[in-house]
This record gives structure tokens, C-alpha cells and sequence, in this order.
């Protein structure tokens, strides 16, 4: 009878794990070739960017545009929190929307802007009401406005404050409009806003309106293109003022009075 032979030989790995390896190394390869192919638009990524530290430069350690000290004193910073920076980015993405939904339109658009007490929309007149008008009949414009206070309701912290602006152009309102100048036809849609966000359920304590007329123009009234950009209603976030500012002033008053 024929003797058995004893093998030396080391013994091998399973047959299976070469198989997954293999698979494993075509697998990263894949990936690779997926990254390799992928190609980004270096301009469009940084105006992405920039926009994005635009919106949060309100917030403290953001990136921070020229400041004077005047504006230093004057400003009422909105304090850095989770909530916030959620508010910011919920808002801008529904300007971002409701640019493309109008995107076909003439004149400026929507946008969110910084600003010295905190961050504003800014909502062209031409878009939302109709010459000489305060009354909203846009449909695009109330879904717009219906979002915001949804926002607003769910996600914007409570010590910030709301403040409406209306602005007009130096045209006097048409003949046929109700108004008799400008100082009412601005007040007038920066109530018709601040109402319609109350509507929606913004708490009315959060909220307030000013008129400012023809009296504050952000480009020249020379040309339709200038005069349009000025018919304008803003939407303000800004901070409430801290309690030892509020003692300060009222301890100078005091001072004054005796």
C-alpha cells in the first residue's frame, strides 16, 4: 500500500478573500476614477462661499467688512447661537428660491444683505405692489412672505426684533394712487408688510414699522434703474438692546433732569 504523502507546504488563505479583495481594490479604483473625472467650477464654489460669509457676517467671528468706530458704537451685534445661523441659512435659501421663480422679471431683485444693526431683506417695490400702491396683490409675493414668517415662527430666536422699512423714490405718488406723498405711501407698505407677516403668525411684539420717504436712496434717482432700486421695503433682524445698555442711557437722562 502506497505511503501518504505529508505536505509542507504553508497553509493558504481561504479562496474567498483573494476574490474580496479583488473586489475591494476595483471597488477603490471606481471611486477614484469618479474623483478624478468630477470637476468643480472654481468661480462658482467661491461665490458660493463668499455669499455664505456674507449672510453670517452679522454673526460675531464672521468675516467682517470695513468697520469705523462710529459703526462700532452704533451697532447692535447679533450674538453668534445655533439658532441664528439656522435662521440666516432658512432665509437665504427662500430669497434664492423666490429670485428664481422671478428670475425672468425686470428690475433689481430680492436680496439679503448685511447691514450695520443686523441683516435685512430687501424687497423691491416693483416687484410687490403696484405704482402708488400699499396693498399686496402678488401672489408670488404673499407665498414669499408666508415662508419668511414661517421662518420667522419656527426658527428665529427671541431676542430678535423685526423692523419693517419703507422707502420710496423722489417721484410723488401717481395721481390716482391714495396717498398724498411719499412719507405715507412708504409707511403705508411697510404696515401692509409687517400686517401680513402678523397674519401668518409673527408675534406682534417681535415687530414694528418705520417710513423713511424719498429721504434715504441707496442709488441715484437720475434714471428709471436707480429710482426702481430705491422703491424698496426692508425687512430688519437686529438684537435688542442689552439691559446695562438700557441703564446707561436712562442713569444720562436722569443726570440731565437734575
Amino acid at each position: 500500500m502506497a505511503k501518504k504523502c505529508k505536505c509542507e507546504c504553508p497553509k493558504c488563505m481561504p479562496g474567498w478573500l483573494a476574490t474580496f479583495g479583488d473586489l475591494m481594490s476595483l471597488l477603490l479604483c471606481f471611486f477614484v476614477l469618479l474623483l478624478s473625472m468630477s470637476t468643480m467650477d472654481a468661480k462658482k464654489v467661491k461665490e458660493a462661499i463668499g455669499s455664505l460669509a456674507g449672510a453670517l457676517s452679522v454673526l460675531e467671528g464672521g468675516t467682517q467688512t470695513e468697520v469705523s468706530r462710529n459703526r462700532i458704537q452704533k451697532a447692535t451685534p447679533i450674538e453668534k447661537t445655533d439658532e441664528t445661523a439656522q435662521t440666516v441659512n432658512k432665509l437665504s435659501q427662500a430669497v434664492a428660491e423666490f429670485r428664481q421663480f422671478t428670475a425672468g422679471g425686470k428690475g433689481p431683485a430680492i436680496v439679503l444683505e448685511e447691514g450695520e444693526e443686523g441683516f435685512f431683506i430687501r424687497l423691491p417695490a416693483d416687484i410687490t405692489f403696484k405704482p402708488g400702491s400699499a396693498q399686496i396683490t402678488d401672489e408670488d409675493s404673499l407665498l414669499f412672505l408666508k415662508r419668511i414668517a414661517l421662518i420667522i415662527k419656527e426658527y428665529l430666536p427671541k431676542n430678535i426684533e423685526i423692523q419693517i422699512k419703507g422707502y420710496t423714490d423722489n417721484q410723488p405718488p401717481p395721481p390716482t394712487s391714495p396717498y398724498a406723498d411719499n412719507w405715507e405711501l412708504s409707511a403705508a407698505r411697510a404696515l401692509s408688510v409687517l400686517k401680513i407677516l402678523i397674519k401668518d403668525g409673527v408675534n406682534p411684539k417681535q415687530l414694528s414699522a418705520a417710513a423713511y420717504g424719498e429721504y434715504h436712496p441707496i442709488a441715484a434717482n437720475a434714471t428709471p434703474e436707480g429710482r426702481a432700486k430705491n422703491r424698496r421695503v426692508e425687512i430688519w433682524f437686529f438684537s435688542k438692546k442689552k439691559q446695562n445698555q438700557n441703564k446707561i442711557e436712562k442713569s444720562v437722562l436722569d443726570k440731565v433732569k437734575k
